[in-house]
């Protein structure tokens, strides 16, 4: 945990006992459940807290994490960036969503076990719950590590966020001209990128981007397409 605590330190993170001891559970049961379940790849504890837990934080801080209050984690996988960061915003509501639902089954269980009660779950996929009413452009920010070209990613996340919200979305380093090739999808989800945050932990090795893209406008009926489509012909 002293990995975690110093890269808080450096986030200026404010953290408890409580939260320490919720993040060393987490962990201690996702890799337990992972010897049953491929929950995740990486089983040495020392890099766990530095790409999953570390690597899900590097936005708190950020002032548009900072003051939503209502907070979606797409594709969240075994609970990442969201389970992290409802442990540091146990004030703030966090829905994860994932169309998996044994993982969903997984987290929600873990959760409840390890009592963070600012956390519900949902399963399904993006483009099918980006159109139901009770999800549809309620969420203050949108949060993904999702694996996937940054026009889909966009069509999956931006149905979620409310006008005056905020997408963070997490890249690898290098993805400039993916970017770039983005921005005209971005437009017309109602979307315009703002800034790219990096933050730099020394001694961590993480270099994750953080795309920082509002939601200037409401995403047009249409948006998300029906489930597949998004990821065979990206908007461009």
């Amino acid at each position: 945990m002293k990995l975690l605590t110093d890269a808080m330190h450096h986030l200026q993170i404010q953290y408890t006992d409580e939260m320490l001891e919720q993040f060393q559970k987490y962990m201690d049961f996702i890799l337990e459940w992972n010897e049953k379940v491929n929950l995740t790849a990486i089983t040495d504890k020392e890099e766990f807290v530095k790409k999953h837990f570390v690597d899900s934080i590097l936005c708190g801080g950020i002032p548009q994490v900072s003051k939503a209050n209502k907070i979606i984690d797409v594709g969240t996988g075994a609970g990442f960036p969201g389970v992290p960061l409802a442990i540091i915003y146990p004030e703030k509501e966090f829905l994860l969503m994932d169309s998996l639902n044994k993982r969903i089954k997984i987290i929600k269980e873990i959760t409840d076990e390890i009592q963070l009660k600012n956390i519900s779950v949902r399963h399904g996929r993006a483009e099918d719950l980006g159109r139901e009413k009770d999800l549809r452009e309620c969420f203050d920010l949108c949060v993904s590590r999702a694996v996937a070209n940054l026009a889909v990613l966009s069509e999956y996340c931006l149905p979620f966020v409310k006008v005056g919200g905020w997408f963070a979305a997490y890249k690898s380093a290098g993805a400039e001209e993916e970017i770039k090739n983005s921005l005209k999808a971005i437009t017309m989800l109602g979307g315009k990128l703002q800034q790219t945050q990096t933050q730099n932990i020394p001694g961590f090795d993480l270099e994750h981007p953080i795309l920082l893209i509002e939601k200037v406008n409401k995403t047009l009926a249409k948006y998300p397409r029906k489930a597949g489509t998004p990821a065979k012909e990206p908007l461009k």
